[in-house]
This record gives C-alpha cells, sequence and structure tokens, in this order.
C-alpha cells in the first residue's frame, strides 16, 4: 500500500459519513485531507489549501461536481486548473464515467469506495500532479 505523506488532498461530498470517511482513509495513509461539504466551499478552499489532487462527488446540492470540475479548470492559475481529480460517486454507469472523463476528471470510481482503491488513486493523482510541477 503506498504512502500519501506529505500530499495535499481536496475531498468534497454533501454526506458527512461520506466525507469523515474518505477523511480517515487518507489520513491514515498519510494525507492531509481538507473536507468540503459543497461545490461552493470547495472553490473558496482551493485557493488556500492548493491541494495535489481533488476528489469530488458529483451529486452535489446546488452546484453539481461537473460544474465544480469545469470551474476548476478555468481557474486562471495554472497549478490549480490543471489538478487531478477524481470524481467519487454512485452514478457508476458507464455513460455516467464517460460524462465524468469528458467534463474533466482523470477518474471515475464508484461508490462504496474500497480503502485500498482509494489511496491507490490518490497516490496515482498525486505523482501526476508531482510530475506536472516538475514540467
Amino acid at each position: 500500500m503506498p504512502t500519501l505523506d506529505g500530499v495535499r488532498v481536496l475531498t468534497v461530498d454533501d454526506d458527512a459519513d461520506a466525507l469523515t470517511l474518505g477523511r480517515d482513509i487518507l489520513e491514515a495513509a498519510g494525507a492531509e485531507v481538507t473536507g468540503c461539504d459543497s461545490a461552493t466551499r470547495a472553490l473558496e478552499e482551493i485557493q488556500a489549501v492548493r491541494p495535489d489532487v481533488l476528489i469530488a462527488d458529483i451529486g452535489l446540492p446546488r452546484v453539481d461536481g461537473y460544474e465544480l470540475i469545469k470551474r476548476i479548470r478555468q481557474l486562471p492559475d495554472a497549478r490549480l486548473r490543471n489538478i487531478p481529480a477524481a470524481a467519487l460517486t454512485a452514478y457508476a454507469r458507464a455513460e455516467d464515467r464517460v460524462k465524468s472523463l469528458q467534463s474533466g476528471f482523470q477518474i471515475h470510481l464508484a461508490k462504496p469506495i474500497d480503502p485500498a482503491e482509494l489511496v491507490v488513486v490518490v497516490a496515482a493523482l498525486a505523482k501526476r500532479s508531482q510530475n506536472r510541477a516538475a514540467d
């Protein structure tokens, strides 16, 4: 199992239990996790946190995960605009995966998430973020 020491993760989910579970899994692997319960809050926090990886639910109220990633991909700061992102959602049909990838997410993960899978995915996305920063 990879370690996530020093990896900053921004997680977004309106379900408090899911947010806590994701935080617990990632922190146990060494990540620094900031949790947000809405896309609006995530857009406020992303500037301060400057995460290496974004994990976002699609089914958020008011501003959904698709709109969140669209707004992030339009940010003026290239590092934030290009943050590696995973959609973590109960929407698991093939067309949902396609839509999340077309919207700007690098990967689509179905709920309930396997803890080991979440850690491996975040490690891979963090590596992508580090490689991009080195370019």
